[in-house]
């Protein structure tokens, strides 16, 4: 980007500088941070060597920013837990004069996101002046904001919509098509696991993920146990499971109920994100709880079911032709019944 100036002696210079984004969000587990990737998108789109600081809150894990978000170029971690943490926080803040400051404030609103936004220096602060007839007590630290109604819309959209606030746009195709893209290292690995684990290609290869960072997200493990062994029973089918860092229990006692059937089965654990997306994309059908991995499969186009309870699917699930989902008639997933998740699957795998 060119900036023409005049000097003081009245010669006319061209100076060049890098457009500077601050993005502040509190929310940064792996699916809020894929559902916002529309709005950096937009960004780069405009402004390809802009420069993206992300601030983020302090998680008790490690967060792979560089390998969910490639638009980010910095992040910056809110550390509260110290009056020195706090100042070392807005040295490294303020060494940057941003253009835009952008709180998106897509899931809920925070006050503190709002004044780090106006300490900043932003010349210009963009969010929201209210969602759905709820007013954002924090808007006046704004000097570029809006009404939202965002009842069902989807969080791709309305980080979208958060981006042309701003003057910063998408079309319907590009935000389509925002989706995960495999180097060749990632591609290798993910055909050797293929390879290793399931060598017989005229068998299937089913997925689950029956794990959740919520209680309320998560299927219950025994109905998870019945249609595993109910497909497997038809398909004769490879089995792999998924897990994170607070699955083990989980994993535990599946495997134990398989065994005790002789239907083995094989754990991909705590993979990169990168590498568990590209395994998925190469399986017939993959069906996980309302988490993380939901977003992962769903940004690898993997063919998939999702399990939704109180969460809302029209706002989470993902947008794409293979990815299908399940919502709870009650609101509770342990409603879902075995029979709907099974019958559904075997429409998808063409039985």
């Amino acid at each position: 980007m060119e900036e023409k100036y005049q000097s003081q002696k009245g010669n006319c210079h061209t100076h060049n500088f890098t457009t500077n984004i601050l993005v502040i969000r509190q929310h940064n587990q792996i699916g809020d941070m894929l559902c916002s990737l529309s709005l950096y998108k937009a960004i780069k789109k405009k402004y390809p060597d802009s420069h993206i600081t992300l601030v983020a809150a302090k998680t008790n894990y490690q967060i792979p920013f560089s390998e969910i978000n490639p638009y980010i170029n910095e992040v910056l971690v809110f550390d509260k837990s110290s009056i020195k943490s706090l100042i070392d926080f807005y040295k490294q803040l303020r060494k940057r004069k941003y253009d835009y400051g952008f709180v998106p404030s897509t899931i809920t609103v925070s006050r503190t996101a709002h004044i780090i936004n106006f300490l900043s220096g932003a010349k210009y602060r963009v969010g929201v002046k209210s969602i759905d007839e709820k007013k954002n007590k924090s808007a006046g630290w704004l000097n570029i904001k809006k009404d939202f109604h965002w009842k069902d819309k989807h969080q791709l959209i309305r980080n979208l919509e958060i981006a042309q606030l701003a003057g910063f746009e998408l079309s319907n195709n590009e935000l389509l098509n925002i989706k995960f893209s495999f180097d060749d290292e990632e591609i290798s690995f993910a055909k050797n696991f293929i390879r290793e684990n399931f060598p017989d290609d005229s068998k299937k290869i089913l997925a689950f993920h029956p794990g959740a960072g919520k209680t309320a997200n998560t299927y219950p493990t025994e109905k998870f146990i019945e249609l595993i062994k109910k497909l497997h029973e038809k398909y004769q089918n490879y089995i792999l499971l998924t897990s994170g860092w607070t699955d083990d229990l989980i994993i535990s006692k599946i495997k134990s109920e398989l065994d005790k059937e002789n239907i083995p089965l094989t754990v991909a654990h705590n993979f990169q994100v990168k590498k568990l997306g590209a395994v998925l994309s190469l399986i017939d059908l993959y069906i996980t709880n309302d988490t993380g991995t939901l977003h992962i499969a769903g940004f690898s186009n993997a063919k998939m079911i999702s399990l939704f309870g109180p969460t809302n699917p029209e706002e989470w699930a993902p947008k794409n032709k293979n990815s299908f989902f399940i919502k709870s008639h009650t609101g509770s997933i342990k409603d879902i019944t075995v029979e709907e998740i099974f019958n559904l699957a075997g429409k998808l795998l063409g039985s």
